[in-house]
């Protein structure tokens, strides 16, 4: 399921409904995933309260807890602001943007923290990339703002679920 707050030219839900199905695919990831793509100030409002950073973020994924985990993979949030303007940044579009950030958060519900795998998601989501057709990869333009990225552009979107709450 896709929820797309707001409407952009060019981008449909049923378009990334079925990215999402190939994607997923391609990751080899099962169960059902939710996707949230919204607004950069209800970005900020999630990556504030599960990850207690004050400020917008591209993709945030939110993994099922191991009981469901068999039926629903988990959840991603996707800022559509963000999301528009690196698009215009790098010359490809929103929609194009979207599944690149589609693609990432897919591969941190599917297990790979490219802050601690010695660059096995890179490879993998450069791979899968290029099978899927899509512009340069979520880690690679990071890797390639710096040569040592900082502490914010390696920040994990991985969301463990809070327990007791």
């Amino acid at each position: 399921m896709i929820e797309l707050k707001k409407q952009v030219e060019g981008v449909t839900e049923a378009r990334l409904l079925r990215f999402l199905g190939s994607a997923q695919r391609a990751v080899r990831l099962k169960g059902d995933v939710s996707v949230l793509i919204t607004s950069s100030r209800e970005m900020r409002r999630l990556n504030r309260v599960f990850r207690g950073k004050d400020k917008p973020t591209d993709v945030i994924s939110f993994p099922a807890v191991e009981a469901v985990s068999a039926q629903f993979a988990g959840d991603l949030a996707v800022s559509l602001d963000i999301a528009a303007s690196s698009a215009r940044e790098l010359g490809h579009s929103t929609e194009d943007e979207l599944r690149v950030l589609l693609l990432h958060g897919l591969l941190h519900l599917a297990g790979y923290d490219h802050e601690t795998d010695d660059g096995q998601m890179a490879r993998k989501e450069s791979r899968l990339r290029r099978q899927l057709g899509l512009p340069s990869t979520l880690i690679a333009r990071m890797e390639g703002k710096s040569s040592v990225p900082d502490k914010q552009s390696r920040a994990k979107r991985t969301i463990k679920p809070r327990r007791g709450r």
